[in-house]
């Protein structure tokens, strides 16, 4: 239908040991990377079905985002791997590689938007991102990649205006998605550059807030030496998330900016890109979805914790499944003692100034995943002209931002 065969050269015999070497360095490298995408996606998928404590809204967006990415390890990788040995394609139309990458990018795009409201909206959160919420958005992703597969593919209205072209280059060699100008942009568009850029605009609005929020507690604190010590942590906690999100969209933008500028460009050039070239680029992008239980799965403390419990067995005990893998979120910091605040009055002076002034404080038990705490901080009178700081807080989990 709108999958063609592009005429090349046979490849060569493997008789030359430099030949073979290169083919099983192939076979090798691509068997890994199928292996990885597997597994590694299953291991989430496991983790966050198993433990009751991860069953949260955010999480099953991931959960949902593993299940795309484990379908494309089982599905596509192994048949695309068949090419390199058989060098044609012989399992029919690709609907079901396009279905399944656009709905693995629309998952990131949604997890982004869960990670705006979390981060940007926490009081509101949990009453915007709720499970049916969440149903809705995977609901969404797939039926939306759906019909842009059957728009592909089974209308083929990626080859309207070049069926001479397709009919006369459909032969065996190296297999790949014919598209005319018209396709090949729309195609681009919803698949990868509006969700790429909803991505983008949502994780720089993220960082922002999050560095505002830190320098909120340095501004606070500067004369305190307590409050150096929450800048210090504050600090890291910063450098934590840009690194994080920097790894997040470097990632997403490395394998599939390629692919989709090809897709782009080559059929305004008339077809004339390497059908190896096109292949190599969708293979980066087929392994955003080996890179996405890495950024999102291994960063998180709660995967390393629950791959080790996996890896040992204990999945398999008694009440394994209520195994705590996250330290309480809802810690409430106390009204601050009375005396040691008179005591420490010099240190906190200049909070008069910041009276019902929003800040960011750092949780006291928080584990180093990053759950902070919203503060509302005021001046209110305890008679004899002494004033103390009295310190609301209602702590949001927000371990998404790194």
């Amino acid at each position: 239908m709108g999958t063609t065969c592009n005429p090349r050269d046979p490849p060569p015999p493997l008789t030359d040991s430099i030949n073979a070497n290169i083919y099983i360095s192939q076979y090798i490298l691509l068997g890994i990377v199928i292996i990885l995408t597997i597994f590694g996606n299953l291991l989430v998928i496991i983790s966050v079905c198993h433990f009751k404590q991860l069953h949260t809204p955010g999480n099953i967006l991931i959960l949902s985002l593993a299940v795309v990415d484990f379908l494309i390890g089982l599905l596509v990788m192994p048949f695309k791997f068949s090419k390199y040995v058989e060098h044609c394609w012989y399992f029919g139309d690709t609907i079901t590689a396009i279905m399944l990458c656009t709905a693995s990018i629309i998952h990131l795009c949604l997890i982004s938007v869960d990670r705006y409201f979390a981060v940007c909206h926490p009081f509101r959160y949990k009453n915007i991102v709720t499970a049916f919420v969440t149903f809705i958005f995977i609901v969404f992703s797939w039926i939306l990649s759906a019909v842009l597969g059957f728009i592909i593919m089974f209308l083929e209205l990626n080859i309207k205006g070049i069926e001479d072209q397709y009919v006369n280059t459909k032969c065996v060699g190296s297999c790949y998605l014919m598209q005319n100008e018209a396709s090949g942009l729309s195609s681009s568009i919803f698949s990868f550059y509006i969700p790429g850029i909803v991505m983008i605009c949502i994780y720089i609005k993220i960082f922002s807030v999050a560095s505002r929020q830190a320098k909120a507690i340095r501004d606070a604190g500067h004369q305190c030496h307590e409050e150096q010590k929450k800048r210090a942590a504050s600090n890291r906690r910063e450098t934590k998330a840009a690194k994080t999100l920097a790894i997040v969209m470097g990632v997403f933008l490395v394998c599939w900016v390629p692919y989709f500028l090809c897709n782009i460009i080559d059929p305004l050039l008339n077809h004339v890109m390497s059908p190896l070239l096109i292949e190599l680029l969708d293979w980066f992008g087929y392994m955003n979805s080996t890179f996405n239980p890495l950024v999102y799965g291994f960063f998180y403390s709660w995967f390393r914790k629950a791959l080790k419990l996996i890896a040992t067995g204990k999945i398999f005990q008694n009440n394994s499944s209520r195994t705590k893998l996250i330290k309480n979120s809802n810690t409430f910091i106390h009204f601050l003692n009375q005396s040691r605040l008179q005591s420490a009055h010099s240190c906190f002076h200049s909070a008069m100034q910041l009276c019902w002034k929003p800040a960011v404080a750092l949780a006291m038990d928080k584990p180093s995943s990053t759950d902070t705490a919203v503060v509302l901080r005021r001046i209110v009178p305890l008679g004899g002209g002494s004033l103390a700081l009295s310190t609301l807080v209602w702590a949001k989990d927000l371990s998404k931002l790194s």
